[in-house]
């Protein structure tokens, strides 16, 4: 009898179900393939590809010179037709040949020098240690790729610099690397070294890179082992910032933009502030969390701040803060550990507190963290490593709502809301020029100071003139050649008078970006731009979303009126929002908000400063594919939209095409950052690393990249593997 019920539940239970799951598909299909946003596209903008582009020659070297520049003709200017079957078989394409996988497994016996000399600062950076390093017999090399403190040169124009205290008790130092890279290491498919200046003839190995902040024996001055739960890397950091706080700001400008952009008066101003709990209020709140915690640490610092009165010529220097990005629940693991100690440690603590580095933690939990001291205090210390306490900062959805009480509820979460906690932080500390927005799963090859301020230097030298377009593009140098010159004018021809020449002629935006000093793209000898601070920095290109089937093209907030269609409001992404952006354009994006108007996290900065008229820029960072494919073929592949662009029709960052990214170091459904990591710390991975592999063939060094993603990183068990497919 029971049986019988229970069968007749069953079948009564399915009509419902099979509504239920109809509807869902529905759903879900339209939810995947709707784009309100879809035009007509000219038909010179669609070429059929039968003859792909011709190939350049290949770079031989590490120089960036690979001849000339592809022709502008009709078979460049292609858009990939759409082929799912393809596309799949590009993510799983077995790696055959023998090139293939040339990223894996490379070791210190490999190493190979090379010829020619160095960039002078990246020969000045290297100092010859004396002793050998027990496990190699390479010598290694301590790398400062920091400015001249304290020169002549340097205080002629700066504050004195005072050397910071480390966790040890003692000032902290530099990291070590050896000369050369692999002999079989490829060269960068998108990115180039020599045009960053960064130094790709060095090589990082795990111990000399990271062993101070814990993968090797660390003792105090007395030779004890450090306890790093007794270590207060925010306390550090605020005394190296009080040492040298003749150096920097000690606060900055308000926020024009919020009362200049509406034309609010005083009046109308503390009218809002009284009818909602504004950014104001909160900043109240914020500012109790961090005056107390540091006071009394100060008041045992004896050092006296380098002088800064009797020099006319002194400029302030620009502080930047680094967010890292995190959330209640999350496990640290140690590699999660020693990277953040290598953070504080390079970025702040070596540097006399240029940066400052934050935990920026994701309260996910309905808690009052602004009205409640203990609460917010009690959440940090149940979520946070000890060590890290006091360099952490808590925001959560319910106070972004009250920050931006303007926004639609979907607009307020995470997923399309990243930045809205970034805003907040900089409302509240305004003595930071710059904000990098960090991913916790990143890592970096290198040292961070270095790759950090050669991603700066090149986007304050970019001219204005055609950058909107070369961010479209993937920077391949085997198949476009030298950046500042045949790429430059082939990114030109392909886009002839389809250019971006200043803020675009909005209805419903008051630009707060500079004007063009020229009418027009042509009359400018890249001057405009040449020198000015990038508001935006980006790793990967800033493509236009329409058309693309990226699957968050229609997120967006606002941005309309009765006589401006939303349709009509000019877009750009970036995948993956690991970026630097500036006060300028985080204020901009802060008062954008309060109106009301939203896009989703990968388009915020880079839409704001599109349509605000301010200088964005994708600085290509090398990114190593494990499949060997020529220039030609990635060109294909990752510049596949209208004019060779990585947006629009064809776009690999479009849904059913992003498994394009699984052979490369960043991305974030790439799988050779978590493999090439593990290898790179002695864990077996796919066949490669583990004790018994490096007995053998030695221990691994890399090349300075950054990778992404890399989670959880722990030791691995033999046979271990992290290769996976992606679902079509």
């Amino acid at each position: 009898m029971l049986v019988k019920v229970q069968h007749r539940r069953a079948l009564g239970a399915r009509p419902r179900t099979a509504c239920y799951i109809t509807a869902m598909v529905i759903l879900l299909y339209w939810f995947l393939l709707r784009d309100q946003r879809y035009r007509t596209v000219r038909f010179s903008e669609i070429v059929d590809l039968t003859e792909p582009p011709q190939p350049q020659p290949q770079a031989g070297d590490h120089n960036g010179d690979h001849g000339q520049s592809p022709d502008i003709t009709e078979s460049t200017a292609h858009v990939i037709p759409d082929n799912p079957r393809e596309n799949a078989e590009l993510a799983q394409q077995p790696l055959s040949d023998h090139e293939a996988g040339a990223i894996y497994g490379n070791t210190l016996e490999t190493l190979v020098e090379k010829q020619g000399p160095k960039a002078p600062e990246n020969e000045d950076a290297l100092a010859s240690i004396d002793e050998d390093v027990p496990f190699n017999y390479h010598r290694a090399y301590t790398f400062s790729p920091y400015p001249d403190y304290n020169s002549t040169a340097w205080k002629s124009t700066h504050a004195e610099y005072v050397p910071c205290i480390g966790p040890t008790g003692a000032e902290v130092e530099d990291i070590s690397v050896f000369r050369g890279r692999p002999k079989d290491f490829p060269e960068p498919g998108f990115g180039s070294y020599d045009l960053l200046r960064i130094d790709g003839d060095v090589c990082f190995e795990r111990e000399t890179r990271l062993g101070q902040y814990g993968v090797a024996t660390v003792t105090d001055e007395d030779g004890r082992e450090i306890n790093w739960d007794t270590v207060n890397w925010g306390i550090l950091q605020h005394m190296c910032r009080e040492r040298n706080k003749a150096r920097f700001e000690s606060d900055g400008p308000p926020n024009e933009f919020i009362a200049a952009y509406d034309n609010l008066s005083e009046e109308r101003l503390k009218e809002e502030e009284t009818a909602a709990p504004t950014t104001q209020r909160l900043k109240r709140a914020l500012s109790r969390r961090w005056s107390g915690w540091w006071d009394s640490y100060t008041e045992g610092d004896s050092t006296t701040p380098g002088p800064a009165e009797n020099m006319t010529t002194v400029k302030k220097e620009p502080r930047t803060a680094l967010l890292l990005r995190s959330y209640t629940g999350k496990k640290y693991t140690e590699n999660d550990k020693l990277v953040i100690r290598s953070l504080v440690t390079e970025l702040s603590l070596r540097t006399g507190g240029e940066y400052q580095v934050f935990l920026l933690i994701h309260v996910k939990e309905d808690a009052d963290i602004w009205g409640d001291d203990e609460e917010y205090r009690r959440i940090i210390e149940a979520e946070v490593p000890q060590e890290f306490w006091d360099m952490t900062f808590l925001w959560s959805e319910n106070a972004v709502r009250r920050a931006y009480p303007k926004l639609d509820w979907w607009a307020s979460l995470v997923h399309d809301g990243q930045y809205l906690s970034v805003q907040m932080f900089m409302q509240e500390h305004r003595e930071f020029d710059y904000v990098w927005n960090w991913e916790l799963d990143s890592r970096v090859i290198g040292n961070h100071y270095d790759v950090l301020t050669k991603l700066a230097d090149f986007s304050r030298k970019q001219p204005r003139k055609g950058l909107w377009e070369r961010n479209e593009r993937f920077y391949i140098p085997g198949f476009y050649g030298d950046y500042d010159t045949h790429f430059r004018k082939y990114v030109e021809g392909i886009s002839g008078a389809d250019t971006v020449w200043g803020a675009p002629n909005l209805p419903i935006i008051n630009p707060i970006g500079p004007k063009p000093p020229v009418a027009t793209p042509e009359e400018d000898n890249y001057e405009w731009g040449a020198g000015e601070e990038a508001d935006l920095i980006t790793l990967s290109p800033i493509f236009n979303p329409i058309n693309s089937d990226w699957a968050m093209r229609d997120h967006i907030w606002g941005y309309r009126s009765d006589d401006f269609p939303v349709e009509n409001l000019p877009l750009r992404t970036t995948i993956i929002t690991q970026s630097r952006i500036s006060r300028r354009l985080i204020d901009t994006m802060h008062a954008e908000n309060l109106r009301g108007n939203q896009v989703a996290s990968e388009m915020a900065t880079q839409t704001v400063a599109l349509v605000h008229g301010l200088k964005a820029v994708y600085a290509p960072m090398p990114v190593f594919f494990d499949r060997p494919w020529n220039g030609t073929q990635l060109a294909r592949w990752f510049n596949g939209g209208p004019r060779g662009t990585s947006g629009g029709h064809g776009s690999a960052m479009g849904w059913g095409r992003e498994g394009r990214f699984q052979g490369a170091t960043w991305y974030y459904r790439a799988n050779p950052p978590q493999r090439i990591y593990n290898n790179w710390l002695g864990y077996e991975d796919t066949g490669i690393g583990g004790p018994q592999w490096e007995e053998e063939h030695g221990r691994p060094c890399l090349p300075a990249m950054i990778l992404h993603p890399v989670k959880d990183v722990e030791p691995t068990e033999p046979g271990h593997s992290t290769e996976s497919k992606l679902p079509y």
